[in-house]
């Protein structure tokens, strides 16, 4: 018998769509006519053990016992989801095959791995276990993925991955929550104080752009404009350029602060006559955005609709497990397989089927265009989010997915476009000894910024205009004007910007070998894991909202005052992210990773035993809702 574990019971039911009928459904389980079984987890169907199922003693939190570092690792059976891990258990100890069917990433690896070691495999059906990966429901992806299965031993490093990432969350998460948590105890506070790999770096991000915020004293700074005549009247404006003798009078980003400079310079300049000393034309333009990753979508949809991270992720789920209407969508990766470019034919008319598009943007696209997001070099377990070619028949999509599943269309359909171009002149004019540039762009070709709604305001914005100027030139400078403006503080954080910042954490990190390190990783936390970071640092009462404001709460501030600064700093968390990686791909062993982790909890438990933050006393602790529960009566048929 050949056994097929999925990952969650959709995928399963999409594997055994794809074999031969009739089918025998049972519980947990479905049988095929040729004798195969697909079965199923929900999720994991196992969680690390307890420090108290170790040893009874540490139910009760103590300094004396930590760092707790099991000898030998336990998982233990779900709750919820024993009967299933029953059902799995019988029909392992039958199957002659059995096909590793996780969803393709480091993740769904490990979670049916877990299961086959701790149910136990004989060498045999080791050595035979193949990996079936699927990154698209629909039939005929699934039918082209059976066809293309591997040696489930070849994605060993891919699990031993996954391994060393749970059991390092266990280590430092627990042990620093009871750290922390017993040294908020002695400043006189008595809820949980979670630390984690991830969400403490976060929550870091946050307090720290509330205390630049909070901080931030505004200053004026100027800018002086050269009204400029040609010979024949035309009129135009460049703005002054300060030189390197400035520099006193300016801040780091070469704004002028003194109004006397200004002054200065506006009078020296004004009636006076200026000569072009260079013009440059240069053609250039920009492609269309590459299909969406998971963190790219979140982010526009938040922008767009004002839609948290997780409500997203959770959106995304329904339009691929129950609608099947978009790719695997916990990607990490935007560009696609070139097989799938025969495919985009009918991928776009279901798009217009399924009110993703207008027929008319359809239309005007060109279908022979082959963007560069069609690369299979670049693609790795995962590809980039796109519309499958799945046409609704009767169900309809909710008010939120059709908006998501729009902008995975549109972002689709953006690869059969040209590009936008345009030729940017940029003119050096001197006067009076200082430089001044005048600079303009002339849209030539709109492109797929039109399946924006930007292409008005890209011809009113974009296009400004410089009249014909050659070297050597001579012009009238016949006013001067001076601009004060004010600098801004920083922004709040948003959803949107929350993700853009945890996806390019490299520009929060100091250290120059460790941002060169992140700059080739995924960033703080995963595709997967980053909605649901934020949003337990809203559940723990560490962040709130305030409209499309995230802002961290005294609970949250109090928090990361007390904790070492390197534990609330991204460069440790982003560094496991890429040692992580280096264990998927061979180039470091699990030891190698977990040894100076071993080492440094000690450390971690010393520093909070003499941690203390006055602050936190009289803070309550944040508030738990129970749901109400209705009887409801059932509906007759």
């Amino acid at each position: 018998m050949k056994l097929y574990i999925a990952e969650k019971p959709s995928l399963g039911r999409a594997i055994a769509d794809a074999l031969p009928k009739p089918h025998k459904k049972q519980d947990g389980f479905i049988e095929t006519s040729d004798g195969s079984v697909v079965s199923w987890c929900i999720g994991h169907l196992l969680e690390q053990a307890q420090p108290d199922d170790y040893d009874p003693k540490y139910k009760k939190w103590q300094y004396q016992d930590l760092p707790i570092i099991p000898t030998e690792w336990q998982f233990k059976a779900k709750a919820n989801t024993k009967k299933q891990l029953g059902v799995l258990k019988k029909l392992i100890k039958k199957a002659q095959t059995i096909v590793h069917a996780g969803d393709p990433d480091r993740e769904g690896q490990l979670l049916v791995d877990e299961v086959l070691q701790y149910v136990g495999l004989s060498e045999r059906q080791k050595h035979t276990t193949q990996r079936l990966l699927i990154s698209d429901l629909n039939i005929q992806a699934v039918k082209k993925a059976l066809n293309t299965q591997q040696s489930n031993q070849n994605f060993v490093p891919l699990s031993v991955s996954a391994l060393a990432r749970a059991r390092a969350d266990w280590l430092y998460g627990m042990n620093l929550t009871r750290a922390y948590t017993l040294a908020g105890q002695k400043s006189g506070y008595q809820g949980v104080l979670s630390v984690g790999r991830v969400q403490t770096p976060v929550l870091g991000l946050v307090v720290r752009r509330d205390a630049d915020i909070a901080e931030f004293v505004s200053k004026p700074f100027y800018e002086v404009f050269a009204h400029l005549q040609t010979q024949d009247k035309s009129r135009f404006c460049a703005k002054w350029q300060p030189s390197d003798a400035c520099a006193p009078y300016m801040d780091e980003e070469k704004r002028v602060l003194v109004k006397g400079l200004a002054e200065n310079v506006a009078s020296r300049i004004k009636d006076q006559e200026g000569e072009v000393t260079a013009i440059e034309k240069t053609p250039k333009k920009q492609l269309a955005p590459l299909p969406y990753n998971l963190s790219a979508l979140q982010i526009d949809a938040s922008k767009a609709f004002g839609m948290s991270a997780k409500q997203v992720l959770d959106v995304c789920q329904s339009l691929y497990e129950k609608h099947k209407l978009i790719t695997y969508p916990r990607s990490d990766n935007r560009y696609l397989p070139v097989a799938h470019y025969k495919e985009r034919e009918s991928v776009v008319a279901a798009m217009v089927n399924n009110n993703g598009c207008e027929q008319s943007k359809v239309d005007a696209a060109n279908l022979s265009l082959k963007s560069k997001c069609w690369n299979d070099k670049k693609v790795a377990a995962h590809h980039a989010i796109i519309p499958t070619s799945k046409k609704l028949k009767s169900a309809q999509l909710g008010h939120q997915e059709q908006q998501v599943y729009g902008l995975i269309s549109r972002q689709y359909l953006a690869q059969f476009y040209p590009a936008f171009s345009y030729d940017e002149t940029k003119a050096d004019i001197m006067i009076a000894g200082g430089l001044f540039i005048a600079k303009a762009k002339q849209v030539n070709e709109i492109g797929f910024k039109v399946l924006f709604g930007k292409a008005r305001d890209d011809e009113d914005n974009l296009s400004t205009y410089l009249p014909p100027l050659v070297k050597g030139q001579r012009l009238q400078c016949h006013d001067a004007q001076i601009q004060e403006k004010h600098t801004q503080p920083p922004q709040y954080y948003t959803d949107a910007t929350l993700l853009a910042a945890m996806t390019g954490i490299s520009r929060y990190v100091k250290d120059k070998d460790i941002k060169k390190i992140l700059k080739e990783t995924d960033g703080l936390g995963t595709e997967a894991t980053r909605a649901g970071i934020i949003e337990l640092l809203f559940k723990r009462g560490f962040l709130a909202r305030n409209a499309k404001q995230i802002r961290s709460t005294e609970l949250g501030q109090a928090m990361i005052a007390m904790l070492p600064e390197s534990l609330t700093l991204p460069d440790r968390t982003a560094l496991w992210e890429s040692h992580l990686a280096q264990i998927a791909n061979k180039e470091c062993t699990y030891q190698m990773f977990m040894d100076p982790l071993l080492s440094q909890l000690g450390e971690f438990v010393s520093d909070a035993k003499v941690a203390n933050n006055p602050d936190l006393k009289g803070l309550s602790k944040p508030r738990t809702f129970k749901r109400k529960t209705r009887k409801r009566t059932k509906a007759k048929s």
